[in-house]
C-alpha cells in the first residue's frame, strides 16, 4: 500500500483477496504509525445506508514496494480512528450540503 493508492488488495484469515476503496489515510503522532480506513469495492449499504468501514495500520513500503497492513491492537486506537472517521464523514457532509 503506498500514500495516494485509490484501492488496495486486502486478504482476509482465509487468504481470499478483495479489492477495497480507500477512503483516507492519516498519521498519527502519538502512535508513530500511519492508518488506512477503507471498504470492500462494490460493498451493499445496509438498511441504515452504511457501509462497513475497515481500518488498519500500516507501515509504508520502500519505494516502489507495497507496505505492510497491520491490524489495530489498542482501544485506544480505535477510539482515536473513530473520531477521525467522524471527523472525516462530518466535513464530507459539509461539502454535500454546499453544492
Amino acid at each position: 500500500m503506498e500514500h495516494g493508492d485509490a484501492h488496495i488488495t486486502v486478504v482476509d484469515e482465509e487468504g481470499n483477496e478483495q479489492l477495497c476503496e480507500v477512503l483516507f489515510t492519516f498519521e498519527a503522532e502519538q502512535f508513530n504509525k500511519s492508518y488506512v480506513l477503507y471498504y470492500p469495492v462494490g460493498a451493499e449499504e445496509d438498511e441504515n445506508e452504511e457501509i462497513e468501514i475497515m481500518a488498519s495500520s500500516f507501515t509504508p513500503g520502500e519505494e516502489g514496494e507495497q507496505g505492510e497492513l497491520k491490524p489495530i491492537e489498542t482501544d485506544e486506537e480505535w477510539d482515536m480512528i473513530e473520531e477521525m472517521l467522524n471527523t472525516f464523514l462530518a466535513e464530507d457532509e459539509e461539502d454535500d450540503e454546499e453544492e
